[in-house]
């Protein structure tokens, strides 16, 4: 197995090469490349239904691959025996688009459920734990609190508590400002750059927010016709010369270019 490479005297944690997936006869990802080094956030960023979230999914192993390889810690995730697949997604975390809190549950239970499925600590520790992430996501005292009582901006947070409760190494945040207001967005956002700068969390954030793009981004990717168009820093995209990239950052409905379709 090739070794872990370095990039900026980084680790390469997650490489995703020459991906290709298709339902039936649409087409999703097609040639996707990507490469994620120890401690950024890398935004994905793409028009609706793109394939950022199949894109994502196969660092967890919930989809295979029809060609091309994806590393994970120098794992081949496809090829993972179920055990080790389990081992490798204890140290991925994930907050869905929508939270996807068990309503009949406390806010309490349902930040403890990965926490109680592992059986490694014991209750009290647990309940230390469920204190300590809703303390950083800023929601103390809302442990006997059920989902239907708080905010959507206030269940994004306890989303986010759950996933960093196992205290993971990767965090895949799936549109996590969707369907908040600005100030609810930012903060959000705020809290996502204090999981990477305190908790040193290596994450990829799906958006289509480039205000979200711009707070929380370390690099950026757009995926367009189901490959890397570009990929660089938030100034790189920013300024970027690409006609469909800029068309997709600055929100215009036209390509004014006729080399658009050339990268």
């Amino acid at each position: 197995m090739s070794p872990l490479v370095f990039s900026s005297s980084r680790l390469l944690l997650i490489s995703l090469n020459n991906v290709h997936k298709a339902f039936g006869p649409k087409k999703v990802l097609q040639g996707f490349t990507l490469d994620v080094n120890e401690g950024e956030t890398m935004v994905i960023i793409g028009y609706s239904g793109s394939g950022k979230s199949v894109a994502i999914k196969h660092i967890v192993g919930l989809l295979e691959p029809d060609e091309g390889s994806v590393m994970v810690d120098g794992l081949e995730v496809p090829s993972l025996p179920r055990r080790e697949l389990y081992a490798l997604r204890a140290r991925i975390g994930y907050v869905f688009q929508f939270a996807a809190l068990f309503d009949s549950l406390s806010i309490g239970e349902n930040v403890a459920m990965g926490l109680r499925k592992q059986g490694q600590l014991s209750a009290r520790e647990i309940d230390q734990r469920v204190h300590e992430v809703l303390e950083l996501v800023d929601l103390p005292n809302v442990q006997d609190r059920f989902p239907a009582e708080l905010s959507g901006g206030m269940r994004k947070r306890v989303g986010l508590a759950r996933a960093v409760a196992l205290r993971p190494k990767y965090i895949l945040y799936d549109e996590p400002t969707t369907g908040l207001d600005p100030v609810t967005s930012a903060v959000i956002d705020e809290l996502m750059v204090r999981m990477r700068d305190k908790l040193g969390v290596t994450g990829i954030v799906i958006t289509h927010d480039m205000r979200s793009a711009y707070r929380v981004g370390t690099k950026i990717a757009m995926l367009y016709e189901g490959k890397v168009r570009q990929v660089g820093t938030v100034d790189e995209i920013r300024n970027s010369a690409d006609p469909i990239v800029r068309q997709f950052v600055e929100g215009r409905p036209e390509v004014d270019d006729e080399s658009s379709h050339g990268i």
